[in-house]
């Protein structure tokens, strides 16, 4: 019984983490899944957005930290992009290649620390969460409930953290369905599929890469800026392994949901983000040590790639287990 209670009373901060990070699923599902290009500086982008979103944050303005976070990930989606189609680069190197100099790039950005701290600092969440608790007060009078009331107890569950990364996943679902359907868009989906047509067709697929790259970082810089003023914290290392989680979202939102519209398929990337983010709660409520998670992750990440091909060779398996089992009968009866 204390394992449920407190697996719901950690339930919140599962959902708030798993909606900050469907922002990089998102970007990975523009970049990966539409343009079909894997992009290896996710880690790094992240970490940077992350930096930057403090620094300005401390600086004492934390709403300018959300534009010029996503400035530097357009930056860092850019330079990704211009090594992979005018400098020869081979995608994925160009990505670890981008990966390991943003590590010297964040550190700079940090004052040369490795760690930043946010605590009494003003950011968007601690704006927001005023206005939260008003708008809470004021439900509970309008319906005539107290504080200890189921009504009050499901007001408290949506956090103004939860609230914001709610309304920035919308935000950017939104805009990616709509840019998706645009000329540009549908020349980035084209050159996912097929690069070679595209050229043919009198489209630069130059430009399509980079715009899609940098649209796709700025979108991922956006969560580790979210991310960091949410946590009161900033870690040099708050990025690694990033992409692999955003990979495994992705696979499991895909895995759920299926094929289709954009926005369903959007949507499935950000039910994947959450429930990885349920599943790894889940497992540190089993109170695994620290040096365990990273094996967590990536069992999952197994889990959410080799499910859907295990899903479809099952019907083959189980007619040769019935073949099997059959030839047995049969010689017995013989």
């Amino acid at each position: 019984m204390d394992f449920f209670s407190g697996l719901f009373s950690a339930l919140p901060t599962a959902i708030e983490l798993g909606l900050f990070n469907a922002l990089t699923v998102l970007a990975l599902f523009l970049s990966y899944s539409m343009l079909n290009v894997c992009d290896l500086s996710t880690d790094g982008c992240y970490t940077l957005g992350a930096a930057v979103g403090a620094v300005v944050a401390i600086s004492g303005q934390p709403y300018l930290s959300i534009p010029i976070a996503m400035g530097a990930g357009i930056i860092s989606g850019f330079i990704t992009a211009i090594l992979q189609t005018k400098m020869g680069v081979d995608s994925l190197l160009a990505g670890i290649i981008v990966n390991t100099g943003l590590y010297s790039v964040n550190i700079a950005i940090m004052g040369n620390k490795s760690l930043l701290n946010l605590n009494g600092v003003q950011t968007v969440f601690s704006d927001f969460k005023p206005v939260m608790d008003s708008v809470k007060n004021n439900v509970l009078d309008i319906f005539g409930a107290d504080k200890d009331s189921v009504l009050s107890t499901i007001l408290d569950f949506f956090s103004s953290d939860i609230i914001i990364g709610l309304i920035a996943v919308t935000i950017v679902t939104i805009f990616l369905s709509l840019f998706l359907k645009t000329r540009m868009g549908l020349a980035v989906r084209a050159t996912g599929n097929n690069p070679d047509m595209v050229r043919s067709s009198s489209i630069n697929p130059t430009v399509t890469t980079i715009v899609g790259l940098c649209i796709a970082n700025a979108f991922t810089a956006l969560s580790g800026c979210l991310f960091a003023q949410s946590q009161k914290s900033m870690s040099i290392d708050v990025g690694t392994g990033m992409v692999t989680v955003a990979l495994a979202a992705l696979l499991i939102g895909g895995a759920f949901m299926g094929k289709g519209k954009i926005p369903k398929r959007a949507v499935g990337a950000i039910l994947g983000a959450i429930i990885f983010r349920i599943v790894y709660t889940i497992a540190l409520r089993f109170h695994m040590p620290s040096f365990m998670l990273k094996l967590v992750s990536s069992v999952i990440v197994i889990a959410a790639i080799t499910g859907p091909y295990i899903k479809s060779k099952y019907p083959e398996f189980a007619r040769r287990m019935k073949y099997r089992k059959g030839g047995r009968i049969n010689n017995a009866d013989s």
